[in-house]
């Protein structure tokens, strides 16, 4: 219902990305560098809301110019308590702290949506005084960050950023819950065409960035409307679970996010005790985890009955692949992010084997080393499919897009080209074999290499050696030859013209 549609007064992204950032500079010293997403996101989020509900409101007076109609809270995407408007933030000179978890946990009792979205407690950081705090508010004051004004790209983007500095900051731990937005990108392509009234489920979805990519490789690639998607995560990190609610907000779309172990505790079930199944699901599980065996090995969903053994506590990869499958409907299809050892350990055969029967996986595309947030494990997607087509059926594709051609390297990691991106999809939307790159293999080799689907054994990814011409080189010898006999000539002239013997 807002006015406000042409975002011409709107920050850049530039200058919004330096905005945030320097949000870490104000509160530096006063928290560890691991915390500071804790305390500076939720008040990212808490601006934004803000506002969002004083823009909507200026539009619903302009329209009535009613003082008591524009309190109705129904006009609101996200109505702000009375009492706990940015602008009582600013009023406020002692105990900001405790204002702070004040505001919060009012605006999440105004709407129950938000509930645990906002889980930073202020007075918990000793450090974090008045001033500290008074300067980070004054400073997110500079600019309007109302969804109404800052396009949902901008302000995403520029938040996302953030989660990515945060993330850098906390090492491997920060990369359980992002995932580089290439890779993402590549996902959500060998899924697509998503199609309206979809749904789209990331059971390990930290920061919500692979649903957030789908949802705009909807709106942006083709052309859809993201609310026609259903958008659901779940994530175990109760604060990672609040990152993800702010974001898919910022990004202005709808979705549901919850809490707990998707193993232990899954959240999106039926009524009749069954999980809840989707048309798509894109994941990166964190590798090679602990998972609870002993408390799953009945299983009341039935997701871990592959075979006879489960697998190890202490490595829950395909305890993460036999739950996602099992979220997948009659048609449903899955991009996953796993670790290269799911393709080959020698004891996990009993799990790629009924895959490979059932003609379930689609694709094994193998990717370069590096790509993620400072973890070099070697990785690659699994692509599912329940229901493959029929020029599919009994083929797997394996695709090596581990080569230099594919990446480029940066400072302290590596990441997938635009080229290298559309490579990979070309060659599977158009079920390709390329040498060196790609192969599409009959079930019955991969049961001949006993279930093994390492890519190194259908696809050849070995550096190739330089092709040497014969007969050339053979001239140069012998050109050598020559020349050197030659020189030899020559000094043996001149070792006799000065007596040497």
């Amino acid at each position: 219902m807002s006015k406000i549609t042409s975002y011409t007064d709107s920050i850049t992204l530039e200058e919004l990305e330096n905005h945030l950032f320097e949000c870490a500079d104000i509160i530096r010293n006063t928290v560890d560098k691991t915390d500071y997403k804790d305390y500076i996101l939720p008040m990212v989020f808490y601006k934004t809301l803000n506002d969002t509900y004083e823009d909507q409101r200026e539009d619903v007076l302009e329209e009535f110019g009613d003082e008591e109609i524009a309190d109705d809270p129904s006009f609101y995407d996200f109505p702000i308590p009375e009492g706990y408007q940015w602008a009582d933030l600013l009023d406020t000179n002692k105990n900001v702290d405790e204002f702070l978890n004040e505001a919060f946990e009012a605006i999440e009792r105004e709407n129950p949506e938000l509930q645990d979205a906002f889980r930073a407690d202020y007075v918990s950081a000793d450090a974090l005084d008045d001033d500290r705090l008074k300067d980070l508010a004054h400073h997110l004051d500079t600019y309007n960050l109302s969804a109404e004004r800052v396009p949902p790209d901008t302000l995403g983007e520029a938040y996302m950023d953030l989660v990515k500095h945060f993330a850098s900051e906390e090492g491997k731990e920060g990369g359980e819950y992002f995932t580089p937005p290439n890779i993402v990108q590549m996902m959500v392509r060998l899924l697509s065409p998503v199609e309206p009234g979809d749904s789209i489920h990331d059971p390990t979805c930290g920061s919500a960035g692979m649903l957030v990519e789908a949802a705009r490789y909807f709106r942006e690639e083709q052309g859809g409307d993201p609310t026609k998607l259903t958008l659901t995560g779940q994530e175990m990190n109760p604060d990672i679970a609040a990152i993800a609610k702010m974001n898919l907000f910022i990004h202005r779309y709808e979705g549901e996010i919850a809490r707990e172990d998707s193993l232990r505790n899954p959240q999106f079930t039926t009524g009749k005790g069954q999980l809840q199944t989707f048309d798509y699901v894109l994941a990166n599980f964190p590798f090679s985890a602990d998972w609870a065996k002993d408390h799953l090995q009945d299983d009341k969903f039935g997701r871990f009955d592959w075979a006879d053994k489960l697998p190890r506590a202490d490595r829950g990869d395909y305890a993460f692949i036999m739950h996602m499958e099992e979220q997948l409907n009659e048609t449903g299809q899955a991009a996953i992010v796993v670790p290269h050892g799911v393709l080959f350990r020698k004891h996990e055969r009993r799990y790629r084997e009924p895959m490979i029967k059932r003609d379930i996986i689609e694709a094994v595309v193998g990717l370069p080393e590096n790509l993620f947030q400072n973890n070099s494990i070697p990785s690659a997607v699994l692509v599912l499919n329940e229901d493959k087509p029929d020029k599919r059926a009994d083929e797997i594709q394996f695709i090596h897009a581990a080569d230099e051609d594919f990446y480029r390297e940066l400072s302290n990691q590596n990441e997938l080209t635009e080229d290298g991106l559309d490579h990979i999809v070309k060659n599977f939307d158009e079920w390709r074999t390329e040498e060196r790159v790609s192969r599409t293999v009959p079930l019955e080799e991969i049961r001949e290499n006993d279930y093994n689907l390492n890519i190194a054994l259908y696809v050849d990814t070995t550096e190739p050696e330089d092709y040497i011409d014969v007969n050339k080189e053979l001239d140069e010898l012998r050109k050598l030859q020559a020349e050197r006999e030659e020189i030899e000539a020559k000094m043996t002239q001149h070792m006799e013209a000065l007596n040497y013997e």
